[in-house]
């Protein structure tokens, strides 16, 4: 990837407070530090979360030997060479996302518990988004194929997800049309039309019972957060986007068919590489498809869905697909970690020492809808006091083995968890610590994971 060409968008504090007027506070923002300036204390800290729907084929997914001295699965070979920067995990489960198999994804990055009546808790990536947003155009960027996106704020509503290449680029390195002063009154009004409708609301609040009030709560909240999303926008409308090269325009403003899947995914990791490296948002999340909709990857003569082959009623053929989709996936995950460990930062440092990244699912065998011993990576951050090169095992001294030659037993590890105690969200609580999020727990979490 190109290096970031310059720094003259660079900006003085006071004369985008003079721009804006008295609309808003606008904050201390790094692009707003003189060139000459000492580096800030702490450096810049990222994460990406990429989601694979259904779990995996886990006969040929399964890492058996914990510890440094474990063999790569045949899944997971791809990633062989990337072994020093990543940490294969076993045995980590969410107890929340065992009423219903398509609650997986919404739980992956909350441990909530969704039964028939529950709202959904709030994300991780929003989490470390409310701590790093201070210093980004974007508090986050959500990502999906099919599906709404892995986030969701502390009200339990799941923000909008892009889909499109172009789109995505338009969004995060783009002039509004129309120029700057046409889209700060479209923010205005876009603004004061929110405050009606809250205003509204809650005359009418006054008036509801019970019941009613608890249905409105998610309507509110919605329009909470687009208010929210849009008097930031207004706020950084001053500040100059960063330049992109030509060569990063062309590798990621373009739009791919879904038909080229490895196309799409590669464009869709460059464009979150170059979203990072250039420090427009430092939170990620990506959306391989949910449960129901993940896609086919007809260029590897898979033409059935992810979910079909997932639920493959012990068919070898859609077998041996299932475990070519989990590949596939996973080398073009490969790919977004070549990228990160490839392209520097504003600060001349590689993405991949300051950014953690983890790649999984929700689900452990898709056919089962079994929801233990998660498919789970966890790679980068080593800048940041991540160690890898190991197997995380917590399935070790609560079993008697992966047995893999016995499928049928097996495959009851990915539906009873053999450590009841090993929760992802212990995994997502030590992810949050490591971005500055100050707690000591997160979702149904009961310890912290050390890494």
């Amino acid at each position: 990837m190109g290096k970031f060409l310059s720094q003259s968008w660079l900006l003085d504090r006071r004369h985008a407070l003079r721009a804006l007027g008295t609309c808003i506070s606008l904050p201390m923002l790094e692009c707003m530090t003189p060139l000459n300036a000492a580096e800030p204390a702490s450096m810049p800290r990222r994460s990406a979360f990429i989601y694979l729907a259904n779990g995996v084929h886990s006969l040929n997914y399964q890492i058996t030997k914990p510890g440094r001295d474990y063999e790569f699965s045949r899944s997971l070979k791809p990633l062989e060479k990337h072994r020093e920067v990543i940490t294969p995990i076993s045995g980590l489960h969410h107890p929340g996302a065992i009423s219903h198999h398509h609650n997986c994804i919404s739980v992956w990055l909350t441990g909530g518990k969704l039964g028939p009546t529950d709202r959904n808790t709030i994300s991780v990536d929003q989490q470390m988004a409310a701590v790093t947003a201070e210093h980004t155009r974007y508090p986050s960027m959500e990502i999906a194929i099919t599906q709404g996106s892995l986030a969701w704020t502390a009200d339990g509503v799941q923000l909008p997800a892009m889909r499109r290449c172009s789109e995505i680029f338009a969004s995060l390195f783009e002039e509004p049309k129309g120029g700057t002063a046409a889209q700060r009154r479209a923010l205005r009004r876009k603004a004061s039309v929110l405050d009606d409708n809250l205003a509204e609301v809650r005359r009418l609040e006054e008036k509801m019972g019970t019941a009613d009030r608890g249905r409105l709560d998610q309507y509110l909240s919605s329009v909470r957060e687009a208010e929210i999303r849009t008097r930031r926008a207004d706020a950084w409308l001053d500040t100059p986007l960063p330049e992109i090269s030509e060569n990063d325009r062309k590798r990621t403003n373009r739009d791919i068919p879904q038909t080229q899947a490895g196309d799409y995914f590669r464009t869709v990791y460059d464009l979150m590489v170059l979203a990072f490296q250039t420090d427009v948002t430092r939170v990620a999340t990506f959306s391989l498809g949910g449960e129901g909709q993940a896609i086919a990857i007809p260029e590897i003569g898979i033409t059935e869905s992810r979910h079909q082959l997932s639920h493959h009623g012990g068919d070898q053929g859609y077998m041996e697909k299932l475990t070519n989709y989990d590949t596939f996936a996973i080398e073009q995950y490969g790919y977004f970690l070549s990228r990160l460990e490839e392209t520097k930062d504003l600060n001349g440092q590689p993405l991949l020492g300051t950014t953690m990244s983890l790649f999984g699912s929700g689900m452990s065998y898709g056919h089962s809808h079994g929801n233990a011993n998660l498919p789970l990576v966890l790679a980068g951050g080593s800048d940041i006091g991540l160690q890898h090169g190991s197997h995380l095992d917590f399935n070790q001294g609560h079993f008697d083995g992966y047995e893999l030659d016995k499928p049928g037993k097996h495959y009851s590890l990915c539906s009873r968890p053999a450590n009841p105690d090993a929760h992802m969200s212990n995994l997502l609580l030590m992810m949050a610590q490591r971005m500055g999020v100050e707690t000591d727990q997160f979702g149904d979490s009961n310890k912290v994971i050390e890494l």
